[in-house]
């Protein structure tokens, strides 16, 4: 894991997990695919500024509204320019007819609030890449996702796991802090960074996406598959990423947790849920 950041999928920097993030990477593009409307929808990104979640909705043709901290053109420094930020006019291929590519618009903001936007006014929200832990206050930010969502707008959510969130006690030799862990009602944890994460189970995503007024529909790890499994299945056979990619999305069963149910596992948890109509 990467100590220069804090989100071990924001580099792919050579080391034992480089196969896995690869991977991670490669899944969560596909469950994106799998979530993004088929009609073009106005959908809101706030993944922050690793994510490239706004280009690939805008290649699907939808409009992305992209939620930055600082001007396009000004760079913060550290962070990493996504591709496909700009608007595009450039056409794909769908089923031998051509269609346009959506657009993607990044607004300066703070990503912890969508106060700049109308109620009901947007048909989704993106928050990938763990956003949701990123902002401590995230009872705060979930309200404001239900709130600017229209009835039967739908909702994409990545956060660190209490999985994760109990590794990286074990990690540091955190004994006390890690037997304690499974009965905090918040867990918030330092990454070597300096920075802060909030680590959820599968119980209390779906209280906090619940309590928001927002139907949920599924909460499923990231990734079923292990890191040693990924790294085995990808050295004897370079070319499976496709493969595994594959397995994995049909390795989900049972995705909706029940309300108390911890019993998901993996680094990252994956919700989707919507605005009741």
């Amino acid at each position: 894991m990467a100590t220069s950041t804090a989100s071990p999928l924001t580099g792919l920097r050579p080391g034992p997990l480089t196969a896995y993030w690869r991977f991670q990477r490669a899944v969560a593009k596909a469950q994106l695919a799998a979530w993004l409307p088929a009609a073009r929808r106005l959908l809101v990104d706030i993944s922050g500024p690793a994510a490239n979640c706004p280009a690939q909705a805008a290649l699907a043709g939808h409009a992305v509204v992209r939620v930055v901290t600082a001007h396009p053109g000004r760079p913060v420094p550290g962070e990493r320019r996504p591709t496909g930020e700009r608007p595009t006019g450039r056409r794909r291929p769908t089923g031998g007819r051509q269609a346009p590519s959506g657009r993607v618009a990044p607004v300066v903001a703070e990503p912890g609030s969508l106060a700049f936007l109308d109620a009901g006014c947007v048909d989704g929200v993106i928050a990938e890449d763990g956003a949701l832990s990123r902002h401590l206050m995230t009872e705060d930010l979930v309200a404001e996702i239900a709130r600017v969502l229209r009835p039967g707008g739908e909702l994409l959510a990545c956060v660190d796991s209490l999985v994760l969130g109990m590794a990286m006690l074990a990690e540091r030799h955190q004994w006390a802090h890690l037997t304690d862990l499974p009965h905090a009602e918040v867990v918030l944890l330092p990454w070597p960074d300096g920075t802060i994460t909030r680590c959820f189970g599968a119980g209390q995503l779906y209280d906090l996406l619940t309590e928001a007024g927002l139907e949920v529909t599924s909460i499923w790890p990231r990734t079923v598959l292990s890191p040693s499994t990924v790294d085995y299945v990808l050295r004897k056979q370079p070319g499976a990423m496709d493969r595994l990619v594959r397995a994995e999305l049909q390795a989900d069963q049972d995705p909706v947790a029940e309300a108390g149910s911890d019993e998901a596992f993996g680094i990252s948890l994956v919700a989707t849920a919507r605005k009741p109509r």
